[in-house]
Order: C-alpha cells, then structure tokens, then sequence
C-alpha cells in the first residue's frame, strides 16, 4: 500500500503533481519492459528538454552518471528496464517550494537478472521548470542491497 505525506505549499504542489505523473509514467515504463516494449512519450511529457539526471556512481544502472535531455533521459530509463522488473512507491513523503521538491520515496524493486526484491529509500532533491522536471539528484540509502539484489549476492 503506497502512502503520501504532503509539506507543500500551493505553487509546489504543482511541481509535486507534476512529480507524481512521471514516477507513474516512469513506473510503467519499467513494468512493460523499457524500450521497444513502451512507449517512451509518457515519460518525456513529464521532462524539460533540458532535463539532467545526476546518478551516483557504482549502481548497476548508473553508467556514466549524468543524463541529459530527452535522449539521455532514454537511455538512461532504457538501462535502468534493462535492470529491474518492477518498482513500487510505498510510501513517498515531500516538501518544497515553487521551484525545488525534496521526495523521501520507499521503494520495492525487483532485479530482472534475479528475481530478487529490495526494499529501500531514496531521497531526491527534484528542481522543475514549466511544469516538467528540470533536474534530479538521487540520494540511495543502501547501494550495496541495490548491487546485490542485481548480482544475485
């Protein structure tokens, strides 16, 4: 069951709906298998043209660490299909302003390669700009349970 806690604002509760659309978007994206599979148009909807995505390094899906544009946002969603079979939001907690929102997600992924679930946190610090996100910068609680459930260990 997937819980909300609001700490918004009425201009950032734009950004947040706008937050909500694409992880909806970016979920089913996932689910149905990533490139060739779903259609891409749902997620880029929701993305600036400008749209940079700053990944940590050493996650199975990370690659060079930064994506940018619409192409860049892609591939990056293409590789991260490539890793997992499903992700769910458990419990999502936010706050920002007009232009920033911080989100607390829990979620549950499942490794394509495996099989396995893993159950973790992530904070985001999203920036968004006429009503579609600008810039994310994701947080992982746990990485190592991220690698292993990939990897199998």
């Amino acid at each position: 069951m997937s819980t909300t806690t609001d700490h918004l604002d009425a201009p950032a509760a734009d950004a947040w709906t706008v937050m909500q659309k694409f992880y909806a978007a970016e979920a089913a994206y996932v689910a149905a298998g990533g490139p060739g599979k779903a259609s891409y148009d749902q997620v880029a909807a929701h993305l600036d043209p400008e749209v940079t995505l700053h990944q940590a390094p050493g996650l199975p899906f990370t690659g060079t660490g930064t994506w940018r544009g619409h192409d860049g946002m892609e591939r990056f969603l293409a590789r991260f299909s490539e890793t997992w079979e499903s992700m769910e939001f458990l419990e999502q907690e936010h706050w920002g302003d007009e232009h920033t929102v911080v989100v607390r997600n829990r979620v549950r992924f499942r490794a394509r390669a495996t099989g396995r679930d893993v159950d973790t946190l992530i904070v985001q610090l999203i920036t968004v700009r006429d009503g579609r996100m600008l810039e994310c910068r994701p947080f992982y609680w746990d990485p190592a349970a991220i690698a292993a459930a990939c990897e199998g260990q």
